[in-house]
Parts: structure tokens; C-alpha cells; sequence
């Protein structure tokens, strides 16, 4: 005679608990309660040996100066996929559930800010697309010297991890700083975080500044 199935341990049963309170809740807000799996990032941050190899290849050298500085000199959120404007792409490439409109724009959907760990649910305008490495950033690193072709496609590129979503407030916190001045308060992504932004800046040959370089560094060495 077979033997009776084995009953779940107490630690499955608690997890089976706890993911139908979860979609529980979900249910009565409205929304689908999404999974740790669903911490999408942007595409094409390198892996670590390339992420190194990147970051001794960048030229270190002083920023030059704000003056001359303007965000209309990197327009910035044009149609990069009609009818998608770059901004438009990047919250449907990186958020689930989304739902558009004849125009492309999301009306609905979940969208995870991988800096403060904070998701924003059905209300796109309440989570922002950050240029990894802030515009005025570029602009003293090596832009200002760019056509201004260069810098839209700098400012729209949907293609690598330069466009970030992040609530309002991390994106504001962040300002144009580097990784040497800051870093997400989401401690997790750290590692992912400056690969993206090594790799931004090896992509478009910006320059980084010792104290920069030193902060990448100290963050490969520990996070990654």
C-alpha cells in the first residue's frame, strides 16, 4: 500500500500564507502585487568583469564648468519609436502590467523605483524616467562639445541603462550628483548601479573625476 503524502512543512505553509495575503490585498487595492522577480532594471548593464574593464578604460580628469549649460540643449523625449516618445518606452519597457492609450501613453500599470525600493501603481505621472548620468553631469564631463544631435540621442538612448524609472523624490535627492557625492538609499542595487553608470559613461566617453573613480571602485570591490 502506498504511503500517505508527506504534509507540507510549517515553513511552506507559511510561505503559501503569506503569498495569499498578498494577492489578497492586492485584490482589494486593485492591483496585481508584484513578485521580487519583477524588479526590472534597465537592458544592458554590464557584468562585473566588464563593468571593471570599463571603468580603467575611462580618462579621469577634472569636470569642466556649468556655464553654458541648458536641459534644451538635450532635447529629450521625442518619439524614439513612433508613436513612443523615449519616456513613454522606457516606463512600458520596465513596468508590468501597463496599459496605453491610442498615443502610447501608459494609463495603467506598476512601476518599480529601484533606488528607494518604492513601486507606484496606475498613476504613470508619479514616477519619473532618470537619466543615470544626469544631463548637466554629461554637460561638464565631455557634452558641452557634443552636436546637438549627440546629446538627444544621449538624452532619449532606450537602448542602454541610461534611463532609470525612480520616484520623484529619489530622482530629486539624486540632482545631478555622482556616485561619489551619492547613492541610492536601496543598498541592493548599489552594484547595478554603478556598472550603469560606468558603462554610460564609457559608452559616450565622458570623463570622471579621482573622486569618482574612487567611489565606482570601492563599490565593485564590495557591492558587486
Amino acid at each position: 500500500m502506498p504511503l500517505p503524502p508527506k504534509p507540507p512543512s510549517p515553513r511552506v505553509l507559511a510561505r503559501a500564507a503569506a503569498a495569499v495575503s498578498a494577492v489578497a490585498v492586492a485584490m482589494v487595492l486593485g492591483w496585481s502585487a508584484p513578485a521580487a522577480a519583477d524588479h526590472t532594471l534597465p537592458p544592458n548593464i554590464p557584468g562585473d568583469f566588464a563593468a571593471q574593464s570599463q571603468l580603467d578604460s575611462l580618462t579621469v580628469a577634472a569636470k569642466g564648468p556649468q556655464s553654458g549649460y541648458d536641459r534644451s540643449l538635450f532635447p529629450h523625449w521625442y518619439v524614439v519609436d513612433s508613436p513612443c516618445t523615449a519616456r513613454q518606452v522606457v516606463l512600458q519597457r520596465d513596468g508590468h502590467g501597463v496599459v496605453t492609450d491610442s498615443g502610447c501613453q501608459p494609463t495603467a500599470g506598476s512601476w518599480w523605483s529601484a533606488f528607494d525600493d518604492e513601486w507606484v501603481h496606475d498613476v504613470p505621472g508619479d514616477i519619473s524616467v532618470d537619466h543615470m548620468v544626469p544631463l548637466s553631469e554629461a554637460w561638464k564631463t565631455g557634452a558641452a562639445d557634443w552636436s546637438t544631435s549627440r546629446r538627444a540621442d544621449f538624452a532619449n538612448d532606450v537602448t542602454s541603462s541610461q534611463l532609470w524609472l525612480a520616484t520623484p523624490s529619489s530622482n530629486s535627492t539624486k540632482g545631478d550628483r555622482d556616485p561619489s557625492e551619492w547613492m541610492p538609499t536601496n543598498t541592493a542595487v548599489h552594484c547595478d548601479y554603478a556598472k550603469s553608470w560606468i558603462n554610460v559613461k564609457y559608452v559616450y566617453d565622458l570623463t570622471i573625476t579621482s573622486s569618482e573613480e574612487s567611489a565606482l571602485q570601492s563599490t565593485l570591490d564590495t557591492a558587486c
